[in-house]
């Protein structure tokens, strides 16, 4: 059973840096297309990065160049750095797994809570 665990949500000042870590069991990291997604409070959930199972990665333009997404060479975590971080990034951010590219399945994690504020 495909399993996602997000961890690193904090409460940060503006201007401040997170990283948020995804730990996947259960996936074959060879072929798994794993996302980063955030959920602000009242909005509709919107994609902020992905990484593809090559190393590819696609970032929404929603921070605009301040976050980057990487995994580690098991391929079992994804790690997102969030820069710079703004109040309007405050939101739960979810880990998304997509087992292979002919998969109709998404995995979710139960996210973790970003708050930016002074």
């Amino acid at each position: 059973q495909v399993q996602l665990v997000e961890s690193g949500g904090d409460l940060v000042r503006p201007g401040g840096t997170l990283t948020l870590s995804c730990t996947a069991s259960g996936l074959d990291s060879t072929t798994a297309i794993m996302g980063w997604y955030r959920q602000a409070p009242g909005k509709n959930r919107e994609v902020v990065a992905q990484i593809d199972p090559d190393g590819t990665t696609y970032y929404a333009d929603s921070m605009g160049g301040r976050s980057a997404i990487s995994r580690d060479n098991a391929g079992n975590t994804v790690f997102l750095q969030l820069n710079n971080l703004q109040p309007e990034d405050t939101a739960v951010y979810y880990c998304r797994a997509q087992p292979s590219y002919s998969s109709p399945t998404f995995i979710w994690g139960r996210g973790t809570q970003v708050t930016v504020s002074s």
